[in-house]
């Protein structure tokens, strides 16, 4: 099983004044989901917008990837999701989409999305990990 989550779409959901600080919000969200691949062998992919703190990409390891969006704006994540997607599709080594679950709450992500990939709802996703 793959995961591939949309880190602003999940940490943005809760308002919790992340705003006043995004980078210590995602390496809050990120250290939970680190926490949470240690309890199973899925592979997990966590794509955030550019730019990203360096102390958030530290928190990769493991099956555990953090990645930052290749370009800055609106949208830049979601196109970095719909292209690890399509690497999949084209036989990349990790698998294919219908082994994926993609972690949004973002309609114009989802409807980008292909159709046998499985989507999980941020508030869903943040009661699997406890975030």
């Amino acid at each position: 099983m793959l995961w591939i989550i949309d880190g602003n779409n999940v940490y943005g959901s809760r308002p919790d004044g992340w705003w006043n600080d995004r980078d210590a919000a995602a390496s809050r969200f990120t250290q939970r989901v680190a926490e949470w691949c240690r309890t199973h062998g899925d592979h997990v992919t966590v794509v955030f917008d550019a730019p990203m703190a360096d102390a958030v990409a530290c928190l990769a390891g493991g099956n555990l990837d953090v990645v930052e969006a290749h370009r800055r704006g609106r949208n830049g994540a979601d196109d970095e999701i719909v292209d690890l997607i399509g690497s999949l599709d084209a036989g990349g080594d990790d698998g294919t989409a219908s082994d994926l679950t993609v972690v949004t709450s973002d309609r114009g992500l989802r409807a980008r999305l292909p159709a046998d990939a499985t989507v999980l709802g941020v508030g869903r996703f943040r009661a699997l990990v406890g975030y």
